[in-house]
């Protein structure tokens, strides 16, 4: 084996998504973020609501679920309401 690719991952790199889409980092018990960018091998998020970004793993990341989207979305108007989100 020695000089032959012994990889075992035959799974295809994540496709990046769009920017501001609603994903899920499993890594951080589901929290939901926008999409903002790719930072080297990692993903940045933002909470909805505005805040702080993170990085996160590409295989920790899944799309967020409807339900998780509208919880999301409903936090960042509840937020603007009061205006603590532009």
């Amino acid at each position: 084996m020695y000089g032959e690719n012994v990889s075992t991952n035959t799974e295809p790199p994540p496709r990046v998504p769009a920017p501001g889409a609603l994903l899920a980092d499993t890594s951080r018990g589901d929290r939901v973020g926008e999409f903002q960018g790719v930072a080297g091998p990692y993903w940045s998020l933002r909470p909805v609501g505005g805040g702080r970004e993170w990085e996160a793993e590409p295989r920790h990341v899944r799309p967020a679920l409807p339900m998780e989207q509208l919880r999301a979305r409903t936090a960042r108007l509840n937020a603007r309401s009061r205006g603590e989100v532009l």
